[in-house]
């Protein structure tokens, strides 16, 4: 004989928490999510041990004349390492009472996981982002003493003063071009990183505007996470996570480099956990993740100092 059993509790009922769900929604709303975590070199770690990282950095060789009957010329050197130190652990947590889940809509869940993975996503993204602070051999802080003018991408900026600062030109992107040029970076897998006000600015840039509405910039017709046109074959993303500089008057960094000028390194992918905690009658709710950033080529990038 077979009952119908009503009201009984099950994977459809209790969805709300199992972790499974929770993980995939988070990773998916981490990784739509990412803009400068994805202009950068990464490398997994994932399931690997130590806290460092020693990536090898060997230095550009020279070819010599081989002459007729000659022996060839040995070159040296010696590879330097740039250690990259994970120590970025960073965790998302909710306490979400059992009263709360048995009144709360099913939408509660999907606003927890995408602000989790929004939340670990913008994390990530300002940790790579402040590595401009240390290109073109800069102090590593807020004061940005490395950085350029955005009005004309040669006066050097100067924190606490501002001098220097100025919206982002023509002018300025094609002397960043040449900076990258001068150093031999690659063309390919070049970007430019602007806040939000500069994206205005570009808007009145004629050749920024011609060249995107003949459509190159969607060429490939595959626009990345907060990709929004191109310049002189450079892709260009925006994002309000942009740096902030120190100075009197509101300011932010616009960064334009290369993929291999830095590094991400991922020891723990995002993760979802939750735990029944029965002596609050409540769900403890965490995601997180484990990771490390490095400069890999101190000239690989450039940053631009522009009006926020």
């Amino acid at each position: 004989m077979s009952y119908s059993i009503v009201g009984g509790t099950t994977p459809t009922t209790q969805a709300a928490f199992i972790p499974e769900l929770w993980s995939d929604e988070i990773v998916a709303t981490y990784k739509q999510s990412l803009v400068a975590a994805n202009l950068f070199k990464k490398m997994p770690w994932v399931g690997k041990k130590g806290d460092t990282v020693n990536i090898p950095s060997p230095s550009r060789g020279t070819a010599s004349l081989k002459t007729s009957l000659s022996a060839v010329t040995i070159s040296s050197d010696t590879s330097s390492v740039i250690p990259v130190i994970i120590n970025e652990h960073y965790e998302y947590s909710k306490f979400i009472e059992d009263i709360t889940e048995i009144q709360a809509l099913a939408s509660m869940r999907r606003h927890y996981t995408e602000d989790a993975g929004y939340a670990l996503a913008r994390r990530m993204d300002t940790s790579i982002l402040q590595l401009g602070r240390g290109f073109n051999s800069g102090s590593g802080t807020a004061a940005y003493n490395g950085a350029f003018s955005g009005a004309d991408g040669t006066t050097a900026y100067v924190a606490g003063a501002n001098t220097g600062l100025g919206a982002l030109t023509d002018a300025a992107i094609r002397r960043t071009i040449q900076r990258l040029d001068d150093q031999d970076v690659p063309p390919d897998n070049r970007f430019l990183i602007v806040p939000p006000s500069t994206r205005n600015t570009l808007n009145g840039i004629v050749r920024y505007t011609e060249y995107n509405s003949v459509g190159e910039a969607g060429s490939s017709n595959t626009i990345r996470t907060g990709e929004v046109g191109n310049l002189y074959g450079v892709p260009v993303f925006v994002t309000s996570n942009a740096d902030t500089t120190l100075g009197t008057t509101p300011c932010r960094i616009a960064l334009m480099g290369h993929r291999d000028s830095a590094v991400c390194i991922t020891q723990m992918n995002v993760r979802s956990q939750t735990q029944y905690m029965q002596v609050n009658l409540a769900t403890l709710y965490t995601a997180d993740t484990l990771y490390g950033v490095a400069e890999l080529r101190n000239l690989g990038a450039f940053a631009l100092a522009v009006p926020a």
